[in-house]
């Protein structure tokens, strides 16, 4: 994680200067209360509205602002750019679901596929919902047991699934692996159960393609509407065998050109790929796939969705794909989590309410030292492309929340604000600019993180667990109030047994096998 240290603007009168230079910039908006510690604003608005907080601006160093004293001696009100935290948003979770996996398998995960947002964003939370299309912003967080360093919660919310209506009709192409290394129990045979149920589940307006590959690629079946066509899918699906090697970038490439032969206008198009990412023919490189359906994927707005199986698990070359392709990966371990993805999750998996979707974090340097995003390592955005809309950002669907936590310390007796969150993304229909804010004071933080919100303590042990778990690579710091992994699999099974969810238990036996091993 990156340290950001923030200085304090040299002024004669720092605090006030710097009040009504936040006032100006739009950072001390009002807003409506978001929940207990938190505020989100109670509207979105596009270029044309209200300024947004935090302006950007670069983090190489730029031009500062300034005014004069009363002697005609110059000083400095800006704070220095490194106040600001700019970042992709992502709602992969395949880190997580493959860890664990890998940890039920008696080893531990390779710490370089271990991305701490995506063990974050693998648990459902409380986020007050917005009542259309865009996000909600609630900000909160609580004080460690380290001197001065808190973690600071900032999560962003989508409508819910039954919110605004029917989705418009789904056109997925489905893009599956038959290679050799697809015949072990849990791969090919899993996905094969899995699309004849969520066959039966789509309605009769969807369509479905399915593109196979292993040494070469082939389309199976044309786009094709399921109103009377069901038993043409599921005799495409069962009639899947794996055979040879994998020639990933021959069945992207083919999986594309299909869903772009049979593209339906007003529907949600997409490519769902389904694969070990075991690319071991034709061309394995990410960047040169993405190259060769770069013109489909910007001029029709087809995004990627990557289904990852197997033990053994291409995560660098699926990551990739899908950060860069529009989309976003889960992995997938079992049936339970195949029925959640292919069938509970659809909805979400199809649609979209938010495309290239961004974040901005300002933390107010009078009450904060220091600050670490916990991981987004490979999404984080420059400052001053918050707002050029041109740069790619993150897109998702209804139901999602998207949390982002930070370590913070606040400067030793500092009160007051502490950090305002905005939001920025495009309308997946019209292309027009929304955003929308949130804010914290440092008299909202929780006294102690572990007797903060439940939801707040399952972040922060999703967080903590992450981090022990690549703390194999030298890059990465140990988050400030790390209990160890004793602890936290004690904490990990209280919160267990108080939210009474299943995945929090899930997670609590993880954090169990990794301490064992």
């Amino acid at each position: 994680m990156e340290t950001h240290h923030i200085r304090r603007p040299r002024a004669t009168r720092p605090r006030a200067a710097l009040i009504a230079l936040l006032a100006a910039a739009g950072l001390l908006t009002g807003c409506s209360a978001g929940g207990s510690g938190s505020h989100s604003s109670d509207g979105s608005y596009g270029e044309g509205g209200l300024p947004a907080p935090a302006p950007a601006q670069s983090g190489g160093g730029g031009e500062q602002r300034g005014e004069q004293d009363e002697d005609g001696t110059a000083r400095e009100v800006a704070p220095p750019p490194d106040y600001l935290s700019t970042f992709a948003l992502d709602v992969d979770t395949a880190s997580y679901g493959y860890a664990r996996r890998s940890l039920a398998d008696g080893r531990r995960p390779d710490p370089s596929t271990v991305r701490p947002e995506e063990f974050v964003n693998s648990f459902r939370q409380d986020y007050e919902r917005p009542d259309g299309n865009g996000f909600s912003v609630t900000v909160d967080g609580a004080r460690t047991d380290r001197r001065d360093w808190s973690l600071v919660r900032v999560g962003l919310a989508t409508r819910s699934t039954g919110q605004s209506g029917e989705r418009p009709p789904a056109a997925l192409t489905f893009v599956i692996d038959i290679s050799g290394s697809m015949g072990e129990p849990g791969r090919l045979d899993l996905a094969q159960r899995s699309l004849d149920t969520m066959t039966d589940r789509l309605r009769d307006d969807d369509s479905v393609a399915i593109v196979t590959f292993s040494d070469k690629a082939e389309t199976v079946l044309p786009m094709t509407r399921l109103g009377g066509h069901r038993g043409r899918v599921h005799d495409a699906v069962d009639g899947l065998e794996p055979t040879f090697s994998t020639n990933l970038g021959a069945g992207v490439e083919t999986g594309y050109a299909t869903a772009v032969e049979g593209l339906r206008r007003g529907a949600t198009n997409r490519v769902v790929l389904i694969s070990d990412a075991l690319a071991n023919d034709g061309d394995t490189d990410a960047d040169s796939i993405l190259d060769r359906i770069d013109g489909a994927r910007r001029e029709h707005g087809i995004t990627l969705f990557g289904v990852g199986v197997g033990s053994d698990y291409g995560d660098a070359l699926m990551e990739r794909l899908a950060d860069k392709g529009d989309g976003h990966t889960v992995y997938v371990s079992g049936e339970d989590d195949a029925r959640k993805v292919f069938c509970d999750q659809l909805p979400q998996n199809i649609d979209l309410v938010a495309r290239d979707a961004k974040a901005q974090v300002a933390f107010d340097p009078e009450t904060v030292a220091e600050f670490r995003l916990v991981g987004y390592d490979d999404r984080r955005v420059a400052d001053d492309d918050f707002r050029d809309d041109r740069v790619d950002g993150g897109e998702v669907g209804p139901g999602h929340t998207v949390t982002a936590l930070y370590a913070v310390r606040t400067r030793s007796g500092a009160d007051g604000h502490l950090a305002t969150a905005s939001v920025r993304w495009l309308d997946p229909g019209t292309r027009a600019p929304h955003e929308r804010t949130g804010q914290l004071e440092t008299g909202s933080l929780d006294d102690s993180l572990w007797t903060a919100a439940p939801r707040l303590q399952v972040t922060a042990v999703a967080a903590y667990f992450a981090e022990a778990l690549r703390s194999g690579d030298e890059r990465h710091r140990t988050l400030p109030g790390d209990p160890g992994l004793t602890d936290l699999a004690q904490h990990a099974a209280d919160l267990a047994r108080t939210t009474e969810d299943e995945e929090v238990r899930q997670l609590a036996d993880a954090i169990d096998r990794a301490q064992r091993l």
